[in-house]
């Protein structure tokens, strides 16, 4: 279709709505699997810390799989794979409760844990050795330092690092569309088919996923000027 007209898009309600629902149901993913992979990454580096060898190896096992294979491959693995293995009133379940997306918040999830847990590490070793002498002196279990004395430190110290891999998660959503998540690109490139406008249905794509990157990457830059005040002086 000749010229170029991208209103011709955004005029049309049914489009609208499907861009809507496309950008919702990315940021559901986002959330869902951001909220995984930090929970879990917090879990793998307090594992991490425990004075086990066995502990450690399979925390270095779990980063080093997930890190070296492609995240498409994992979402693909959980979705035709896993998902096969499951009893079939949980797949009927699952299939009425937009079984795609579940398993890309998992695969994703999973994914992303191991970056997280290697930010939250190298943030760990920048917390002076004192502070878990001194959180041990005071009472705290292993388990009481690492939640209420170290963690939040670590977490403070791998700030950008930890944006900067949520920018990341955030465009790793996109790869859903290739189980059927009718997320962004999904639905960009459903609008494409039926349009045959190429250009303003990808045009529209780059600005919705630039806008939200931009954003995070703002909320991160005012989370680090926070910390930094925040930040007791020696």
């Amino acid at each position: 279709m000749s010229g170029f007209d991208v209103m011709a898009i955004l005029a049309n309600p049914e489009f609208s709505r499907m861009l809507l629902h496309g950008l919702l149901m990315t940021v559901v993913v986002f959330a869902g699997s951001w909220t995984l992979a930090m929970g879990l990454a917090a879990l793998l580096l307090s594992v991490r810390m425990l004075p086990s060898r066995i502990a450690e190896g399979v925390v270095a096992a779990y980063i080093a799989y997930h890190r070296n294979v492609p995240t498409l491959v994992q979402l693909m693995f959980w979705y035709f794979g896993i998902a096969s293995l499951l009893p079939p009133d949980v797949q009927f379940w699952l299939a009425d409760h937009n079984s795609e997306a579940v398993f890309a918040i998992i695969a994703l999830g999973l994914c992303q844990a191991a970056y997280f847990s290697e930010d939250l590490r190298s943030g760990l070793r920048a917390v002076p050795k004192g502070q878990w002498e001194a959180s041990r002196a005071l009472g705290h279990s292993f388990i009481g330092a690492m939640r209420w004395v170290l963690l939040p430190q670590a977490l403070r110290n791998a700030g950008p690092s930890i944006v900067n891999h949520t920018v990341s998660l955030f465009k790793n959503s996109s790869l859903a569309m290739a189980i059927g998540v009718s997320e962004v690109t999904h639905v960009i490139k459903e609008i494409e088919s039926r349009t045959f406008r190429a250009f303003e249905s990808y045009l529209l794509g780059t600005v919705i996923y630039l806008a939200c990157t931009l954003l995070l990457m703002a909320f991160g830059a005012w989370l680090e000027r926070r910390n930094r005040h925040m930040r007791p002086v020696a």
